[in-house]
């Protein structure tokens, strides 16, 4: 199993960990910088769609177990990306160099100073990559603890919550639906995009001075 694993393939995850890799995954791409390539969103709605009677595939998961973990792991790892970029701030960026991660870290403080501690920190669950450096980044800006303690649980549970029921939702609605589960992903990452990138837009209009 261990030999078939591929990290940046959800069903590849799933078929070999079961609800552990949810909680492994989300875990690693909100806590550690490492974990930035990880596919959070499709991850979690495939495992929600494979926890419905009507999913065609081998594997069958557990809704309550996958939840639990996709929590745990949401919002062990946010807190825990905090605390290193508390003890480790910018320097733990800088020395990364990898450019994914230094636009990622761009956005992230954009978004901090832009929107607010709790907006920011919200809005950037469902942003690849910003999901992975906002967490130290609010660290090392020094965001009282409590107020991202607050805002991280909020926005992480609707996240990891609101995209594994939609994809057991869909699953359960339509039999057979996992047949076509690469392009329903790549939709539902665009469309979970739109609402954040919107708002980016009215916010650059805002500063500019334009209508919004």
């Amino acid at each position: 199993m261990a030999a078939a694993l591929n990290p940046l393939d959800a069903m590849s995850l799933l078929s070999s960990l079961g609800a552990f890799g949810v909680f492994l995954v989300l875990f690693a791409e909100t806590g550690l910088l490492i974990g930035f390539f990880l596919p959070g969103d499709s991850l979690l709605f495939t495992a929600g769609l494979l926890c419905t009677t009507s999913a065609t595939g081998k594997v069958h998961l557990s809704l309550p177990l996958v939840l639990l973990a996709a929590v745990t792991g949401a919002l062990a790892g946010a807190q825990t990306g905090f605390w290193i970029g508390r003890r480790g701030g910018r320097p733990l960026l800088a020395r990364s160099g990898n450019e994914h991660l230094l636009r990622g870290a761009a956005r992230a403080e954009e978004l901090l100073r832009s929107y607010g501690h709790g907006k920011a920190i919200v809005l950037a669950r469902f942003i690849p990559v910003v999901r992975t450096v906002l967490n130290p980044m609010a660290g090392a800006l020094g965001v009282p603890t409590g107020v991202f303690t607050l805002w991280q649980v909020a926005g992480g549970l609707v996240w990891a919550v609101g995209v594994t029921v939609a994809g057991y939702v869909l699953g359960s609605t339509i039999p057979g639906v996992d047949a076509y589960l690469l392009p329903i992903i790549a939709v539902i990452v665009v469309v979970s995009a739109v609402p954040v990138l919107l708002e980016l837009r009215r916010d650059r209009r805002r500063r500019a001075g334009g209508p919004s």
